[in-house]
């Protein structure tokens, strides 16, 4: 398993973001479905935990066939989704990822939501994340891939009309108020014996681009969200759900065979070592993995960066 913690920075409260991070996701969420793929939202509910209290539960389905490295396609289903369950006890949130052709495969990130730049080395009240594995993203500078760039939502740029924020200037993380931290702790394993540190790297990889992405929305969309409340942005985010529902299936519908409706899986794969692979036809699957060094083209495992 290969965990890493990341801190993001955004120019707001805690208590904003309490909006915008509903908001960012749901139209985010709308935007990345089509052409058969997306995300699917299959129950989205009032959740108590005994820790934690009252909160959301939130299940979707993300279809992202087209988006997998080509050793990955070699020995998934044509069509298939990724399961994310999302626990929302604001200002802490977990998020599970899992595949049911791959047990051995699992993402978890806790987040923890604090009114600072990111200096809380142990925000989890657990045992403080060895340095080496914090990474601080910065919104404002940090490389995203080219396909994800839009100059509407990059933060040198950027002016809220509505808040007076923006642009954001060199060294804004020390200097800007109201100014918080999105810490995330994130867990991947892939416990599969010749496949897995180079699987887990790459998938941090991707992770890294999705954190840097979302936050940079939810800052950008400020004058969207920024002035409704929570019963506001719930109304929003049921009315986005229909609309991506509506939009994944559709498309399912019209690039399957005739009468099929959305593919369900009766049986699980059991991917346990290299040999299982070759016998499923899979032979040079990691050579197709770009190193660390490489350009890389990111799966969206998330289309909710929680």
């Amino acid at each position: 398993m290969l965990m890493k913690e990341y801190r993001i920075c955004m120019p707001l409260t805690v208590e904003e973001y309490r909006i915008g991070q509903l908001y960012m996701i749901s139209k985010h969420s709308c935007e990345q479905s089509g052409g058969g793929e997306g995300v699917e939202v299959v129950r989205n509910e009032p959740d108590t935990h005994p820790q934690h209290g009252l909160g959301q539960l939130t299940e979707k389905r993300i279809y992202l066939s087209s988006k997998l490295p080509s050793w990955a396609k070699a020995f998934v289903p044509r069509f298939f989704y990724v399961t994310e369950k999302a626990w929302n006890f604001y200002p802490y949130t977990i998020t599970e990822y899992s595949v049911s052709f791959l047990p051995k495969f699992s993402i978890r990130i806790d987040t923890r939501f604090e009114n600072n730049n990111g200096h809380n080395d142990n925000v989890f009240g657990d045992t403080p994340t060895p340095e080496g594995d914090v990474s601080f993203l910065d919104i404002l500078s940090d490389h995203i891939p080219e396909k994800h760039y839009k100059e509407s939502e990059d933060l040198s740029r950027w002016h809220s009309i509505k808040t007076e924020r923006g642009p954001l200037q060199k060294d804004w993380r020390d200097q800007h108020k109201p100014i918080m931290c999105s810490y995330k702790r994130v867990k991947c394993s892939f416990e599969v014996y010749g496949f897995q540190t180079r699987t887990e790297e790459f998938i941090h990889r991707n992770i890294r681009d999705i954190l840097l992405v979302g936050h940079r929305q939810a800052v950008a969309w400020i004058d969207e969200w920024h002035g409704l409340n929570l019963e506001e942005v719930r109304e929003y985010e049921h009315t986005m759900q229909e609309k991506t529902n509506s939009k994944v299936k559709s498309s399912q519908s019209n690039t399957g065979p005739p009468g099929a409706s959305r593919p369900t899986f009766s049986r699980s794969i059991s991917v346990t070592d290299e040999r299982s692979l070759k016998k499923m036809g899979v032979t040079n699957a990691m050579s197709d993995i770009p190193d660390t060094s490489s350009p890389h083209i990111p799966v969206r495992l998330n289309s909710t960066p929680e």
